[in-house]
């Protein structure tokens, strides 16, 4: 049930309107003046999820701009889009407005109509603000305070948003756990990775694997690997 009294959250003193635990309400206020520009803040099914905590460099930050990096030079300009941060996927029909860490867009799912991109309120050409309906992939990277979000709450509400794959990856310890969960009958398996470590997206036709090892400076560096299936 809708909260009818503005919330000041914990982290930042951050008020959150009182219409804002309805789908409609929290998207007026995405599109108000008074969301934070900072954080994240996803609406999922009648709950405000806000994490303001600083990210961490090693096990989130880094990982999730090398995966992003390696999915924009395989999918940027010959198949569809790739974004990071900051872009916000939107389903009335599962109640969701979140945004993830990275997003995958096929142009064949743009065409076909099973996602479109919102139009920004400046109401100018190639102007957009929102990817609402069902993005082909989705990547979180767990940080410590996203762990229930990430691998509990989200993944049934991207399945009910018929989202196809959702990847996760958790780094915060010394095995790489990275993990790519494909829709089947309205939820998400995780196939095994095989010997090599390698998982098949169905999506992409590509096979995967994350791996990481310290360089000169004794820090991580990451790599999206990819092969063919």
């Amino acid at each position: 049930m809708a909260r009818r009294h503005d919330f000041i959250g914990e982290e930042n003193n951050l008020r959150i309107p009182g219409d804002a635990f309805t789908f409609e309400g929290f998207q007026r206020w995405v599109e108000s003046g008074g969301f934070p520009e900072n954080g994240r803040i996803d609406y999922l099914q009648g709950d405000i999820e806000v994490d303001m905590s600083p990210e961490d460099l090693y096990t989130h930050g880094i990982p999730k701009t090398a995966i992003c990096a390696a999915l924009h030079l395989l999918i940027s300009g010959r198949r569809g889009d790739v974004y990071v941060d900051s872009t916000r996927v939107t389903s009335r029909f599962a109640g969701l407005s979140a945004e993830p860490d990275v997003v995958v867009v096929l142009w064949s799912s743009l065409k076909s109509g099973r996602v479109r991109y919102v139009p920004a309120a400046i109401q100018a050409p190639d102007r957009f603000s929102a990817i609402e309906g069902a993005p082909d992939l989705i990547v979180e990277v767990v940080s410590d305070g996203s762990v229930t979000k990430d691998l509990k709450l989200l993944p049934p509400i991207y399945a009910k948003a018929g989202i196809p794959e959702l990847w996760t990856a958790d780094l915060r310890n010394d095995k790489v756990k990275f993990q790519i969960h494909i829709l089947e009958d309205g939820e998400y398996v995780a196939p095994a990775p095989d010997k090599g470590g390698w998982i098949c997206s169905p999506r992409l036709d590509l096979a995967f694997r994350l791996t990481r090892h310290r360089t000169p400076m004794d820090s991580w560096h990451y790599v999206l690997e990819h092969r063919e299936i």
